[in-house]
């Protein structure tokens, strides 16, 4: 048997893979219904991306409508990127209602630090227990209350400096956190993993970001596990943007291409492309799996 068998990085990295595969074809299988409360930048992009991957979406996000419909979807994704006054209150409305009715939900306070309404709304609807916090660094520290915010919606710290934050931020609301980079990160405050895939061109198209939180609330509502789904929607995500990239000339050609890529991608693409690595406590437990 090879050496590269024997090594806990590769058994880390090819098991998240066949679990992302998995649980694609889940949800290919069985499209979850993903109520969208969304900013209207991104609103058209966020639905074509989770129609792309297999998802339905449903833009619900009108006060009387939005909490009726959180206790029917299969997940929610509440994005903080223009919070007009109604939006704010259909999002307070969407997410208790969630909760009432155990619908899972993913937070993305999209540019809090600097700008007062929306960081005391995200404050505000992180308490009812996201299942998933999503953002960049600046976003995830703003949050936890160790950072000040970024440059608008761009981050100005990096990944690893925000690797404290989410885990206070996981061990403080139940939620798993997840951190966008050159490097992802995604932990639930015990189990990490960094994901290296994805290419710079999704940053250069609005909604590269904003969509992802719909996806990982679309693998949330497809899994049984948080970490293992929000991990999975990642590594799709950033492995369907690498196979964009491939032909694309520039931002203007790659996001259509991103969207094939994502209706396209499977277990090969992501077992050959995927760069994984997780904490010390996952590289064990994965070589124990693979031993026994």
């Amino acid at each position: 048997m090879s050496a590269r068998l024997h090594d806990p990085a590769h058994t880390a990295r090819s098991s998240t893979a066949r679990t992302s595969a998995l649980l694609l074809d889940r949800l290919r299988e069985r499209p979850p219904l993903v109520q969208c409360i969304t900013n209207t930048v991104v609103t058209n992009f966020t639905a074509n991306a989770l129609l792309a991957t297999g998802a339905a979406p449903a833009m619900v996000d009108i006060v009387g409508e939005a909490g009726a419909f959180a206790r029917v979807a299969n997940a929610l994704l509440v994005n903080l990127g223009t919070p007009n006054p109604e939006q704010r209150d259909a999002t307070r409305e969407a997410v208790s209602a969630a909760r009432d009715a155990g619908t899972p939900w993913v937070l993305d306070p999209v540019a809090i630090g600097a700008l007062p309404l929306r960081t005391a709304l995200a404050h505000e609807l992180v308490a009812f227990g996201p299942a998933v916090i999503r953002g960049n660094a600046s976003e995830i520290m703003a949050l936890a209350g160790v950072g000040a915010g970024g440059r608008g919606v761009d981050a100005a710290d990096g990944v690893e400096a925000a690797a404290g934050a989410a885990a206070l931020l996981a061990e403080r609301f139940g939620s798993v956190v997840a951190v966008s980079g050159p490097v992802d990160l995604v932990t639930d405050g015990v189990r990490t993993a960094r994901l290296a895939n994805g290419d710079a061109l999704l940053t250069r198209v609005t909604g590269g970001g904003c969509a992802l939180g719909a996806v990982i609330a679309a693998f949330v509502a497809a899994g049984d596990d948080v970490f293992d789904s929000t991990v999975a929607a990642n590594l799709v995500y950033t492995v369907a943007a690498e196979l964009a990239a491939e032909d694309a000339s520039g931002p203007g050609s790659f996001a259509p291409r991103f969207l094939d890529a994502l209706a396209a991608v499977d277990a090969v693409a992501l077992v050959e492309r995927a760069r994984v690595t997780g904490s010390v406590d996952d590289l064990v437990d994965a070589t124990a799996g693979a031993r026994a």
